[in-house]
């Protein structure tokens, strides 16, 4: 497996839903620098690795097509080289019921936004709904959608909604994928090895004037230092004859 390419090439989904009614089309595609060549294949209850075109979809190039959704369209998609790379997986829920929870098909940016909206088959869709996560009630939201701000890995899990007198949306897991992470600025220009050695050689260039100061300063205070210490001068010897003899 060639890991440069299924980094470089990648499934998208159109209308971006985890989540869709039965009847509704939907178009794959694979998308990137080096998807020339590549196909869609998925894993249902129907067959498992099985090929756009061969007995579900309409391929076209590296897109596929499915102008008729049903419930056994349900299931993993992936786009994938003759040489048996692979791109990132998209699950796909498809349901009979009267409620769906359009989220994310794709792993949402952590510190981004992500909403979530509570949709019923028929009209009107904006209707107060509750929202879900890994079963537990999270809120209710008069309009029916909700907004998870500032999105981090916590987030991640099984959410689904509930309209009263409708019914509930199946459960879809929203991934949360890790920020990449900023590299230090190296546009700031580093000392170059020449003015390295010209601040190096004014700095010792300061050093003989310096040390012939500090010997200067400690000459001063020694002299100063043995001339406080020295005795006073006794008087001349005739002067204390002299004073003696009175």
């Amino acid at each position: 497996m060639r890991l440069s390419e299924a980094k470089d090439t990648r499934l998208t989904v159109s209308p971006s839903s985890s989540q869709m009614f039965k009847g509704e089309s939907v178009s794959l595609s694979c998308e990137g620098e080096n998807s020339v060549g590549w196909t869609l294949r998925r894993n249902t209850s129907t067959g498992t690795g099985t090929e756009c075109g061969s007995g579900w979809g309409r391929s076209n190039g590296s897109s596929c097509n499915i102008s008729y959704m049903t419930t056994w369209d349900s299931g993993v998609y992936w786009c994938e080289s003759r040489e048996g790379a692979t791109s990132n997986t998209v699950n796909i829920i498809v349901t009979d019921g009267p409620v769906i929870l359009q989220s994310p098909v794709l792993p949402v940016m952590e510190g981004g936004d992500v909403t979530l909206l509570c949709e019923t088959k028929t009209p009107p869709s904006s209707l107060p709904a509750a929202f879900y996560k890994d079963g537990s009630l999270i809120r209710t939201e008069p309009a029916g959608h909700m907004t998870l701000h500032h999105v981090s890995r916590s987030d991640e899990g099984l959410y689904k909604c509930n309209i009263s007198g409708h019914g509930e949306s199946p459960e879809s897991w929203i991934s949360v994928r890790e920020k990449p992470t900023t590299t230090t600025d190296s546009s700031s220009p580093s000392p170059s090895p020449t003015t390295t050695n010209h601040t190096n050689h004014m700095l010792w260039s300061t050093v003989p004037p310096l040390c012939a100061l500090v010997l200067l300063v400690l000459l001063v205070l020694v002299v100063r230092r043995c001339l406080q210490r020295r005795p006073k001068e006794l008087p001349p010897e005739s002067e204390v004859v002299y004073s003696s003899l009175r």
